[in-house]
């Protein structure tokens, strides 16, 4: 009975994942500003991949694979904010007259 409502919530949060991943896609599409999209980007690393892993460390059991997969976060939790980061202030840098351009007329956006 055990296995089987391990595997019921583990199948939720993969669910979950799929979810956030594919409003994380429809979300890089639909934007027209680079930080925008940007940004539904990073949501895709961090909150789809963290439910998804989640998912399969339920699954999985606690043993030592789950403990790869949790280090496999942790990895994902460091490195996708600073290279988000990163990108964006390169953006800013670079494309200044469009960014002003873009925070003026954000009444554009169709949502």
């Amino acid at each position: 009975m055990m296995q089987w409502i391990r595997f019921v919530v583990g199948a939720l949060f993969i669910l979950a994942g799929l979810t956030v991943s594919c409003m994380a896609v429809f979300g890089t599409y639909r934007f027209k500003f680079v930080l925008n999209r940007m940004h539904a980007a990073a949501m895709n690393d961090t909150l789809a991949i963290l439910f998804v892993i989640l998912g399969l460390i339920l699954m999985n059991g606690f043993n030592f694979t789950s403990l790869k997969l949790f280090f496999i976060i942790c990895f994902f939790w460091m490195a996708s904010p600073v290279a988000s980061h990163l990108l964006a202030r390169l953006e800013v840098t670079i494309d200044e007259e469009q960014v002003r351009r873009e925070c003026e007329v954000d009444d554009d956006v169709d949502l």
